[in-house]
């Protein structure tokens, strides 16, 4: 299957090793333009539970041409618009396009671009990390959630679901995504905001008492909207979930530290604490935890000068 990664940072990294390795034609695509020539140069390195270089071709998206069978988005949140456009000329009638990135509300900017018959939802658990350009961290398992967003092409989705499978990525069919969806970025919303701001591990934050408070609210707003919106979500289950995840990668700077504090690159905050706050005007419930925390992450990119 000849398949286009838009977005080939660490997590792209990682799928399209393990979809070239089982056969696939795998191209990255991304921006940078130091990873892009020493991947080009030298291979993609790995590291992590083994050590090896995989040969990918890699480009910028406006240099890509031939239309794609499966394109996986894993561009940043708020470069999903320029990516679509940048791409638009591979994705043909036949191109299925899977939606893997964190956060809420990607279906409605890909249906721009994309017949909504093509769009595939999902959610993935797997981790990876980026050690420098063309250097990816593959650590662990995980798994994958996704679904046709028009249910009539559940075979389209099933087949998909064995291609990311045949990688050995632990590929699910779901009959409704959105749940996972909402539990993921309710993860992501608690863990990375916090750290981000508090400058801290997970365990760090989840070790305060004062800190679990914060994790706590922000996961009521979360399910208090998502159940607004008629997601099927349950705090109880989602709290355990989201303790669960905190002791797991109590190590670990979550991927918002990682863009706001270490890297000084804008954050995905408005597609997870923003955007739960922004749905819960709309929907005239109030989400001062996520307003805030949205607040201060912006006000912290101000303070680096990040725009």
């Amino acid at each position: 299957m000849k398949i286009y990664i838009a977005g080939a940072g660490a997590m792209g990294c990682r799928f399209g090793v393990q979809l070239s390795e089982a056969g696939n034609d795998v191209t990255l695509l991304d921006n940078w333009e130091a990873h892009i020539q020493a991947i080009q140069q030298e291979g993609l390195k790995v590291v992590g539970d083994e050590e090896k270089t995989v040969q990918l071709p890699i480009m910028k998206p406006v240099e890509v041409e031939g239309e794609a069978d499966l394109v996986i988005l894993f561009t940043k949140a708020m470069q999903l618009k320029q990516m679509l456009q940048d791409i638009e000329t591979v994705v043909g009638e036949q191109t299925r396009v899977l939606c893997l990135l964190n956060g809420l509300g990607h279906a409605d900017v890909i249906k721009e671009y994309v017949p909504e018959s093509n769009i595939l939802m999902g959610v993935t658990v797997w981790t990876a990390g980026l050690k420098g350009p063309g250097t990816v961290l593959m650590q662990g398992n995980g798994t994958i959630n996704l679904q046709s967003l028009d249910a009539s092409q559940e075979a389209s989705g099933r087949e998909i679901t064995d291609v990311l499978n045949g990688a050995g990525l632990n590929a699910t069919y779901d009959t409704d995504v959105v749940p996972s969806i909402w539990r993921k970025a309710c993860v992501n919303g608690t863990m990375n905001s916090g750290c981000a701001l508090l400058d801290c591990t997970i365990g760090e934050l989840f070790a305060s008492e004062s800190g679990l408070k914060i994790v706590r609210e922000i996961i009521h707003e979360f399910v208090s909207v998502g159940i607004a919106e008629g997601v099927d979500l349950n705090e109880e289950e989602i709290t355990n979930y989201v303790m669960d995840i905190s002791v797991k990668a109590a190590p670990h700077y979550p991927s918002m530290h990682q863009d706001l504090v270490q890297n000084r690159r804008l954050t995905e905050i408005d597609y997870l604490n923003g955007a739960v706050n922004e749905k819960a005007k709309r929907l005239g419930i109030s989400t001062p935890y996520c307003q805030m925390m949205t607040q201060l992450i912006h006000t912290k990119e101000d303070i680096f000068g990040i725009n």
